[in-house]
């Protein structure tokens, strides 16, 4: 589409042509300028308005996570460090030429995380030193066997060890926790083995590359360390504890929404557990954080409460636990929406004990919230346990009376065969109506059932974890205190 313009003798005409044909327009010279002006307002707005919202985005990620700007003064930091190996003389006199591999080493290891940093950088030396020592033996061989023979010999070892290499990364194990290492093998194995044909000094080289990576790595875990450090534990350990909070107000948010009869409450609720309500879906997309986490944490060392060999596993068998609870919020969910709804007395008949239930059982998800959250055991889950239990046998008792409340009566006595076969049908007709009522409000009760079911997992899942990380006991003055404010808040 092309636009054009020229000055008439009657003002201003503007001319536009789309699909071969020119379309025009006289304007008076009031109109002219007022165009032009809206036309010089729009790229205004497009060349200053873009970039304004981009800062404001980036001042606005900046304010609510505070730490990605620290991440990236360290890393400048580290940058500036290990630069030095160029700038100052006697420093690249000691590395020579390879000090540029300080600074490649300081660019791909730096991570956000101290359990990244550690990770990647113990991979890259372990990587370079073995796949470093290799190939100067690997040269040693080829030169014995004679000129001749080097480079088949060289060749040769490059296609199996990289070969080899390569294959491992497919293994889950290896893939999970040295895949970068792996990486670094097979890139240093063949830069010294290839060199190494041309390069006399094949050991000096070796040697200056792994200094230099050395250097790298070192001023990173320093860094990383020292400087305000990210735990990649305590971070799973957060996780953990707020998505277990996010499921117990999901929970109480969908059975509330559930059997609320009034409109005018239920479009009030809605506003207010909006956001408790899609809680649960945090859950259900944690699981790839929570195993990154899990792998990374696992190269920490001892920090803070967390002590050496931390059972970090067990948070990725409770995190599959809360899962399983999660996908039945996501179906109690699915019952706020259905079209099939269950008549409200029945809802009244049930409405306090499903209510009490996911009361009870949101106190137990948030009960052991606390317990991981401060890491010390709590003498009250038990009691809250066996309170939901108690209030799943008492709806499980409910839901015995529910055909009794719907079923309609048989006539006794027909006068002929017609009139029998009308009855029949009318009976089973009402028989299907009476079961269509029932079996929304028995799947609600059901899937409440069996989220008790799954939160006894989790219970399991956290008391082991109590056991493997050795949580301190309540204190008595605690427990006394505890239990104040949970009666209390019953009462």
């Amino acid at each position: 589409m092309a636009v054009a313009k020229k000055e008439a003798t009657s003002g201003w005409e503007w001319r536009m042509r789309v699909d071969n044909e020119t379309l025009s327009k006289v304007m008076s010279p009031e109109e002219g300028p007022y165009m032009i002006s809206r036309v010089l307002l729009g790229l205004k707005e497009r060349m200053f308005s873009k970039p304004l919202n981009f800062l404001k985005k980036a001042w606005d990620l900046a304010c609510n996570d505070p730490r990605k700007v620290i991440h990236c003064l360290k890393v400048g930091l580290a940058l500036t460090a290990v630069s030095l190996f160029y700038y100052v003389r006697p420093l690249y006199d000691g590395v020579g030429g390879n000090a540029m591999w300080a600074v490649m080493t300081v660019v791909v290891v730096c991570e956000n995380t101290v359990g990244a940093t550690l990770s990647k950088s113990l991979n890259r030396i372990c990587g370079t030193f073995l796949a470093g020592f290799i190939a100067v033996g690997v040269h040693w061989v080829a030169i014995q066997a004679g000129e001749k023979s080097e480079p088949f010999i060289m060749g040769v070892s490059v296609f199996i060890l990289a070969s080899a290499a390569t294959f491992s990364r497919f293994i889950p194990t290896i893939k999970a926790r040295f895949d970068y290492g792996c990486m670094i093998f097979i890139l240093t194995f063949s830069f010294v083995s290839v060199s190494g044909y041309r390069i006399d000094k094949l050991f000096d080289m070796a040697r200056q590359r792994l200094s230099t990576v050395f250097i790298g790595t070192s001023l990173c875990i320093i860094i990383s360390i020292i400087i305000c450090p990210i735990w990649a534990g305590q971070e799973l350990h957060t996780l953990i504890t707020r998505n277990m909070d996010k499921l117990a107000n999901s929970l109480d948010g969908c059975v509330a929404e559930y059997f609320i009869s009034n409109e005018e409450d239920s479009t009030g609720s809605q506003k207010g557990c909006g956001k408790n309500l899609l809680g649960y879906k945090c859950v259900l997309n944690s699981k790839a954080p929570e195993e990154s986490m899990a792998n990374i944490a696992r190269w920490e060392p001892a920090h803070g409460r967390f002590n050496f060999r931390h059972p970090w596993k067990q948070y990725l068998k409770m995190g599959t636990e809360m899962r399983g609870c999660a996908y039945c919020i996501e179906a109690l969910n699915g019952c706020i929406s259905s079209e099939n709804k269950a008549p409200e007395h029945l809802k009244t008949r049930v409405s306090n004990i499903c209510l009490e239930l996911s009361s009870n059982s949101s106190s137990v998800i948030k009960e052991l919230a606390s317990i991981v959250k401060t890491m010390k055991k709590s003498s009250s889950i038990d009691f809250l346990a066996e309170q939901m239990n108690s209030r799943v046998q008492g709806l499980r008792n409910e839901l015995k009376f529910l055909p009794s409340l719907v079923t309609p009566e048989t006539p006794k006595e027909a006068g002929n065969v017609q009139d029998s076969k009308k009855t029949k049908e009318n009976s089973v007709g009402l028989a299907s109506a009476s079961l269509m009522e029932i079996v929304p409000l028995a799947t609600l009760t059901s899937l409440l059932i069996e989220n008790a079911a799954r939160i006894e997992g989790i219970v399991d899942a956290v008391e082991e974890l109590a056991d493997l990380a050795q949580f301190k006991p309540v204190a008595d003055d605690e427990h006394i205190e505890d239990e104040t404010m949970k009666t209390l808040q019953r009462g």
